[in-house]
């Protein structure tokens, strides 16, 4: 008896499992179209809706020149090369102290293309003194944050727009750093550069 209530129960969860997924009829099943697909449904074959005028992208829109060389680097398509603000020691710190978290690990503290990753046996960015990279302008450094660039992945959604300008001013400090020579200190900083040697 007991063996005969077990296989009814058997049978019986058996026959809901089947009956259950019979009886599946969701919104996988319904009608759909395929992206780009064409259809008879609409007048002008395509499955696709075109996008409503006035439609913006998804994030920000580009107001102005000025909104989207600060996000891009760029002006009606051509690199920039000034700050599109005011440059100040607070600007430079924040840009030392994003370069830290974001560029060292590839980039190394002093711009060399010798971070961690690279001693690890991944791929070796350039190095920021290359004659290529002393030479280009800023916005080429805040369009590679932006847009990512060889085997480097875009930052645009990781540091804000500010401070991708910020990073690239302190680049631009480091190399000055790493190609100055004696002669190319102030008089009156002379002194105190001779004071630190002794």
């Amino acid at each position: 008896m007991r063996e005969r209530t077990r296989n009814i129960v058997w049978l019986g969860m058996l026959l809901t499992i089947v009956l259950g997924a019979a009886c599946r009829n969701g919104m996988r099943d319904g009608a759909r179209t395929k992206p780009l697909e064409s259809t008879q449904f609409f007048a002008d074959g395509r499955s696709a809706r075109p996008l409503v005028d006035g439609t913006v992208a998804r994030g920000y829109a580009m107001v102005s020149d000025e909104e989207e060389y600060l996000r891009t680097g760029k002006i009606k398509g051509q690199l920039g090369n000034q700050m599109p603000f005011p440059l100040t020691r607070q600007v430079l710190e924040r840009g030392q102290d994003r370069f830290t978290i974001f560029c060292t690990p590839c980039h190394d503290h002093l711009g060399n293309g010798q971070g961690m990753i690279v001693q690890r046996g991944l791929a070796r960015p350039p190095s920021y003194h290359i004659d290529r990279l002393r030479q280009a302008p800023l916005g080429h450094f805040v369009d590679v944050m932006t847009n990512g660039f060889g085997a480097m992945y875009p930052y645009a959604y990781r540091i804000a727009p500010r401070d991708r300008w910020a990073i690239a001013a302190y680049i631009r400090v480091l190399q000055l750093s790493q190609g100055t020579t004696v002669a190319d200190v102030p008089e009156d900083q002379l002194s105190k550069l001779e004071e630190m040697e002794e």
